[in-house]
């Protein structure tokens, strides 16, 4: 697999000839988990039923219950992702700074991986 690393921007990053990807490696799922969750379900005008699906999942009342089978299962079908810890999965959403946090062990092709980010 072959990711083209991103910037602290989320900018790709150009220039540096095969420096510029992540090939075969754990931090190419893990970014790919990361911006397979950034995107909202409609965003992509390409294929608009790609995406986390935030405004089905989480936003509302009482929704605390859905959103995290819906990142579960994004992470599950991220390419190269062979399992997930249930044990090590832990999702936070702090409502005051409308910010989501996730920490989870993710089993890859590569290895595991500790995977953390802020949605």
């Amino acid at each position: 697999m072959r990711y083209r690393i991103l910037d602290e921007n989320l900018d790709m990053t150009f220039g540096s000839g095969q420096a510029n990807f992540y090939i075969d490696n754990v931090e190419g799922i893990e970014q790919s988990i990361l911006t397979r969750l950034k995107l909202w379900v409609g965003e992509w005008y390409l294929d608009t039923n790609e995406g986390t699906p935030y405004q089905q999942a989480a936003l509302g009342t009482n929704k605390s219950t859905t959103i995290q089978p819906a990142i579960r299962d994004r992470i599950l079908q991220t390419d190269g992702v062979t399992g997930l810890q249930e044990k090590d999965f832990n999702y936070k959403f702090d409502p005051r700074t409308r910010e989501a946090e996730i920490n989870a062990t993710v089993s890859t092709e590569y290895g595991d991986t500790t995977l953390t980010g802020v949605l």
